[in-house]
């Protein structure tokens, strides 16, 4: 019996000896982010008919 305890004993403090260690560690540097973005846009303004003969009917009103 006291071979078996002692041998299963033995056998748990090899697993935990087998263990392995995890570490999180902050980087030296900071993180960069290269962006190629191109942004195309189109914009529409539908106007009123009113604005649009009020714009037609005074040209220098801008």
């Amino acid at each position: 019996m006291q071979k078996l305890m002692l041998s299963s004993c033995i056998g748990l403090l090899a697993l935990a000896a087998c263990q392995p260690k995890v570490q999180i560690l902050a980087p030296d540097k900071p993180t960069e982010i290269i962006l190629n973005v191109k942004i195309d846009q189109e914009v529409r303004v539908r106007l009123d008919k009113e604005v649009e003969d009020l714009i037609s009917g005074n040209p220098d009103l801008f």
